[in-house]
């Protein structure tokens, strides 16, 4: 690729970044939490679902219903979550068309999330259609005893990342890894964590209900269904 298609891909970027801001910020003053709607579950129905302006979406874009995890992949619920509860949701919205589902980060545990919240951006700016085998990939990395310990480093990073991509170029991974523009695109996910309250992860929208209890299943699909109606 030419450096002016480039430079043009990364005024694009940085458009949709700043129009994001823009959108999450101007929302933020109008989203108000509010007592649930549903006593039995204690959903919490919010003003607004979260804007996805900037964010992976999987799915059909078209769809009536937006699934949002809000996760962190230091988050041992968040790798569980990801290996039950997620692939079901898949399964039944959407692969079938009725739901997006999208992925925010979480900065609960400091560096390491952060570096795993960059590489994500990182591979969704420079491999966008890579990006949610490396999600999966990199909660894969997570170890099942002592997660608490110091694993997401840089290094299992780029192992992951050309796990992915074999054909990765590592020195421009590194490189839009350190961007100001990656980092910023962090701060935006950070600023939804805020808006929306999130205070565990993994914690769920459907549009704009956060779920109350992220593993239960037939508490998402009846969220969904009642979207879709």
């Amino acid at each position: 690729m030419s450096t002016k298609s480039q430079n043009k891909k990364g005024s694009s970027r940085s458009f949709v970044l700043y129009t994001a801001i823009l959108i999450v910020v101007v929302v933020g003053l109008f989203v108000l939490n509010q007592a649930s709607k549903n006593e039995d579950s204690k959903n919490e129905t919010l003003d607004s679902a979260p804007s996805l302006a900037a964010q992976p979406v999987l799915g059909d874009k078209n769809a009536k219903v937006s699934i949002v995890e809000f996760g962190d992949y230091k988050c041992p619920s968040c790798k569980q979550w990801g290996e039950t509860v997620y692939p079901q949701l898949v399964k039944d919205y959407i692969d079938t068309g009725k739901a997006t589902f999208s992925y925010i980060n979480v900065l609960f545990h400091g560096d390491e999330s952060q570096l795993g919240a960059l590489a994500g951006e990182t591979m969704l700016k420079l491999h966008p259609d890579q990006f949610w085998a490396f999600n999966k990939k990199l909660f894969d990395a997570q170890p099942t005893v002592d997660h608490d310990s110091l694993w997401l480093t840089e290094a299992k990073v780029l192992e992951t990342a050309k796990a992915v991509v074999p054909t990765l170029d590592e020195a421009v991974f590194k490189q839009t890894l350190a961007a100001e523009e990656t980092l910023k695109l962090v701060q935006l996910d950070d600023i939804l964590v805020r808006q929306f309250g999130v205070n565990a992860t993994p914690t769920i929208m459907i549009n704009d209900i956060k779920i109350a209890n992220p593993f239960d299943y037939e508490a998402i699909k009846a969220a969904i269904d009642s979207k879709l109606k």
